[in-house]
């Protein structure tokens, strides 16, 4: 049973031909491998040849064939900064070395398909565009990450699939150098100012513009105790997320019904970004959903505790950092992932072995190996 999986580049991998060994003495199970991925000024402080990758735009490391995308609206850009085919080069190296490779695949987050179509993108009640953000509640956004989801079976052939944001973004999450802070919106208003009013949401609305205004006046009236909108509402941009991951699932397992499908998941109905939600139930089966479990066991322990009970007989998952601010030690990481199964986490994917310096991948391999010993 698969207990632990690292999360790498492909450049991380390509022209390093001691990475994939490294990777697979860190002990875990498998890699998540980036087939989609937005855009990212990624470290490789192991690399032989660089230390830096300026991935300057969201990109599809695999293929982009004319055929598969022509005639439709969004499509994705290939890398400049690595080989346009750098997943499947990473791929091999990986799986020579004995690892099982998931195909790990950021959905909606495309700043540059954003800009390009920034009638696609998510809308708050101000009229303030998030351009980073993809709404899956429009049919050519939805095309396209079932494209995504096929050309990876088809070409990538993973052991797993990956999804992350499946569901539109919000209003967290967003672009380069954050100045946000100051306006003290507590979460309730992070998720008001997530709720989108795109042509696509607007239209789901039973009365967009009474929505759209009591929006506006929950956020200017300071931090509410409760989020102000009624049950119809919350379902409504619930089910948008569900829409999408019924079908992408449904795809997976009737084109390749041996792969692993997790997806990253959040139990607040509300809940946009990476880990999108997957409330009022869960709708389709999948072999496991990730939690976000950066701010420690205590902290998302409550979230933990709601997907199970969302999911009772699917299996959970920690996305545990193993970066800054977290030290860089083994005997704390294995603290953090003992506790994190305590509160029934049976899966630990970890963030980033690419990203991590030699001091941080010794931590993982000590943690991973008191884990496998236990």
């Amino acid at each position: 049973m698969v207990k632990s999986v690292a999360h790498v580049y492909p450049w991380d991998v390509v022209g390093d031909p001691g990475a994939a060994a490294r990777y697979a003495e860190l002990g875990v199970d498998a890699v998540a491998l980036a087939a989609a991925y937005h855009t990212v000024r990624a470290a490789t402080p192991l690399h032989p040849e660089h230390r830096l990758v300026d991935a300057r735009h969201a990109a599809f490391y695999l293929p982009v064939r004319d055929e598969v995308w022509q005639g439709k609206r969004l499509r994705p850009a290939e890398p400049s900064w690595v080989a346009p085919d750098s997943y499947r080069s990473a791929r091999d190296a990986l799986k020579a070395a004995g690892l099982p490779v998931y195909a790990w695949t950021v959905l909606t987050h495309s700043s540059r398909l954003g800009d390009l179509h920034p009638d696609l993108t998510v809308v708050n009640a101000f009229g303030d565009r998030y351009p980073y953000a993809l709404c899956p509640s429009n049919q050519d956004v939805v095309e396209y990450c079932l494209t995504l989801v096929e050309e990876i079976i088809a070409l990538a052939e993973p052991d797993g699939i990956v999804l992350e944001a499946c569901g539109a973004l919000g209003f967290v999450h967003g672009g380069h150098h954050e100045k946000t802070e100051g306006g003290d919106w507590g979460p309730i208003r992070q998720n008001l100012l997530s709720v989108c009013f795109c042509a696509g949401c607007t239209a789901r609305y039973p009365d967009a513009t009474a929505l759209r205004e009591q929006i506006r006046a929950a956020v200017d009236a300071g931090e509410p105790d409760e989020v102000p909108l009624d049950a119809q509402i919350t379902g409504i941009r619930a089910g948008v997320a569900a829409d999408l991951r019924k079908l992408l699932v449904n795809r997976i397992r009737e084109r390749a019904p041996g792969v692993r499908v997790i997806v990253h998941a959040n139990s607040d109905p509300l809940a946009t970004g990476p880990f999108a939600t997957v409330a009022p139930d869960l709708g389709v089966e999948v072999d496991a959903l990730v939690a976000m479990a950066w701010p420690g066991p205590a902290a998302s322990a409550p979230n933990i505790q709601a997907l199970r009970k969302l999911a009772p007989d699917t299996r959970i998952a920690g996305y545990v950092l193993a970066l800054p601010p977290k030290p860089a030690d083994g005997r704390s990481m294995l603290a953090e992932l003992r506790a994190l199964a305590e509160e029934g986490v049976e899966e630990f994917h970890l963030y980033h072995a690419g990203l991590a310096s030699g001091t941080r991948l010794n931590a993982v391999r000590e943690a991973i190996a008191a884990l496998r010993a236990t």
